[in-house]
């Protein structure tokens, strides 16, 4: 019988709900800790944990930032759910800045959440979906992730359900513990297939990576990446594009209010398209839906118009599949070819090993992620010697991608039917 938690069980929701008793694969119910002491407490246990899982939920409907409704950690056969409305996380700060081994599964989001809620992120990480890449799995759900190393079938999500609403339902309970409760079982056995294909270095790697980009730099003039429609825009449109979304991230910063708050999507669009010049012609464009504008919103979106109509060409900044427009597309797909087969032989998901953006920077000469660590040695250096002509392309017996060394001796259509 393990020993009692130390850590005060209070009422987010009856403890004793019948809820509670039908999650998947849980030991015990979840501990509720909604009190500064109750926090401080679970800090106490977390702080002698060598690894313990995290994941958060939250929404992004009605602000710019992530912001934490519920944090969810576990330790041995225990899970917590941290309610965060109202508490001081100083905490749970010194917890994820410890020693431990913090596991999360598809991590980016949730280090967002952390680092806004607490100021900090985990020392160490290790993700789950990042590692099951490295195993040929592609990007699974949590979901489907532990039913197929674990053979447990989580809860589904109710999508709609609202996490800031106190109380929690049992349900809520159940789904929010079900998501953090299996992630120290998967480390152990990913851990383990890792370490026998020889690839828990390189996980591992990547996981520091994803851990060490910045959370709190949001850069301004790649807003427009994210337009739906950037990839038709030409010319000055990319520049107005830049611009004005770039203002419009910044204030949605500033109020901590969603972008579509500060400027519609279509709006964004149609200015980016049409460019107005006046405040009259501002007011038609399609997507304002007829909003007043007060002056000072006016007169900064007309001057990010202008600034983005004289925007030199060495001043925009490009998105990776639109940097693709600078190599050679025949190229390229013949490298992506190149990716896919090294994929399907190694046992890894395309995507981790390398994108199509990462294969067109290469052959474009752009420094990228094909330049680093792991995935030079595996990926980049043989697309280098193909590239430079040390390396040709063949159909193997099988039908598959082969590299081979080449002959340098060039074949004609001529010579083909001749021979």
């Amino acid at each position: 019988m393990p020993a009692p938690s130390p850590v005060t069980r209070l009422g987010l929701v009856p403890p004793a709900s019948p809820a509670l008793q039908r999650a998947p694969g849980l030991v015990n119910p979840p501990i509720l800790v909604d009190t500064a002491r109750s926090l401080a407490d679970l800090c106490v246990v977390l702080a002698g944990a060598d690894r313990y899982g995290v994941d958060t939920e939250f929404h992004l409907e009605r602000t710019y930032f992530p912001h934490a409704a519920l944090i969810q950690v576990a330790w041995a056969d225990q899970t917590a759910l941290i309610d965060p409305l109202g508490l001081d996380l100083a905490p749970l700060a010194e917890v994820l800045r410890g020693p431990g081994l913090a596991v999360l599964h598809a991590a980016d989001q949730d280090l967002s959440v952390l680092d806004q809620a607490c100021g900090a992120v985990p020392a160490r990480m290790f993700d789950t979906q990042i590692a099951a890449g490295f195993l040929g799995m592609s990007t699974p759900s949590l979901a489907r992730l532990v039913e197929r190393l674990l053979g447990i079938s989580l809860l589904k999500a109710d999508r709609l359900t609202d996490w800031t609403r106190r109380p929690l339902t049992g349900e809520q309970v159940t789904y929010a513990a079900g998501d953090v409760a299996h992630l120290l079982a998967l480390h152990t056995i990913m851990v383990d297939l890792l370490q026998a294909q020889g690839r828990l270095d390189w996980a591992e790697a990547e996981c520091a990576a994803t851990l060490a980009v910045p959370r709190r730099v949001v850069v301004p003039e790649q807003a427009w990446w994210k337009m739906r429609d950037h990839r038709q825009l030409r010319g000055a449109a990319r520049g107005v594009a830049q611009e004005v979304a770039a203002w419009r991230e910044r204030r949605a910063a500033e109020r901590d209010v969603p972008r579509r708050v500060v400027l519609a999507d279509l709006a964004l669009s149609a200015i980016a398209q049409h460019p107005p010049m006046t405040r009259q012609q501002l007011q038609e464009i399609r997507g304002m839906g007829g909003r007043h504008l007060s002056t000072e919103t006016t007169d900064e979106i007309l001057q990010a118009v202008r600034r983005g109509r004289r925007l030199a060409a060495g001043a925009l900044c490009l998105p990776p599949d639109v940097r693709e427009e600078r190599a050679n597309p025949a190229v390229v797909a013949l490298a992506v070819g190149v990716v896919r087969q090294m994929a399907g032989e190694q046992g890894f998901d395309t995507t981790l090993l390398a994108t199509r953006a990462d294969v067109a920077d290469l052959v474009a000469g752009v420094p990228g992620r094909l330049d680093r660590g792991w995935r030079r040695e595996l990926v980049g250096d043989p697309l280098r010697r193909l590239l430079g002509g040390e390396l040709a392309l063949a159909v193997g017996p099988g039908g598959g991608l082969v590299l081979e060394e080449r002959s340098h001796r060039r074949v004609h259509p001529s010579e083909e039917a001749g021979a």
